[in-house]
């Protein structure tokens, strides 16, 4: 169980309305100080002098590799669970059906599949490939949510 005052978010039923889930200290604040320091940088380059100029430079050379470590981080983590839910969902199709996902089926169908009940995975996965169900489409025609908590 989780303790503390993520217990506030994880209490509530997931549905399609509110599945998405954001962390204001990393999607907003940290998101908007990483481009306010790499713009303040920029201005201050532009705005140095020739005694300066040098300093200011590796400045905007730091605040660069920052907005590509703050990219890649979140990047490189959302890759590392497409994989993992790309096993399990092929995995959960497995225990129910016997065979494995479709192999027409896109990442992102799949993981729009993740929070289908077990009752609806298998002909809703098969309606997805058919149809070409849009991730969006996919989460919509869900009846029974089966809640994910974990994907951040």
């Amino acid at each position: 169980m989780r303790v503390g005052l993520s217990n506030y978010f994880f209490m509530k039923e997931q549905s399609f309305n509110n599945h998405s889930r954001y962390v204001p200290l990393y999607h907003y604040i940290a998101g908007t100080l990483v481009i306010a320091i790499f713009g303040g940088s920029i201005v201050n380059l532009i705005l140095a002098d020739a005694h300066t100029h040098y300093s200011a430079a590796l400045l905007v050379c730091v605040a660069f590799v920052l907005v590509i470590l703050f990219w890649y981080a979140r990047a490189f983590a959302l890759k590392a669970q497409d994989r993992a839910i790309r096993a399990e969902e092929n995995f959960r199709h497995f225990i129910l059906t016997g065979k494995p996902l479709d192999n027409r089926l896109r990442m992102s169908q799949i993981i729009a599949l993740r929070f289908a009940s077990d009752e609806e995975l298998a002909d809703l996965a098969k309606k997805a490939v058919e149809e070409k169900l849009s991730q969006k489409e996919i989460k919509q025609q869900i009846k029974n949510w089966k809640a994910d908590h974990n994907r951040v």
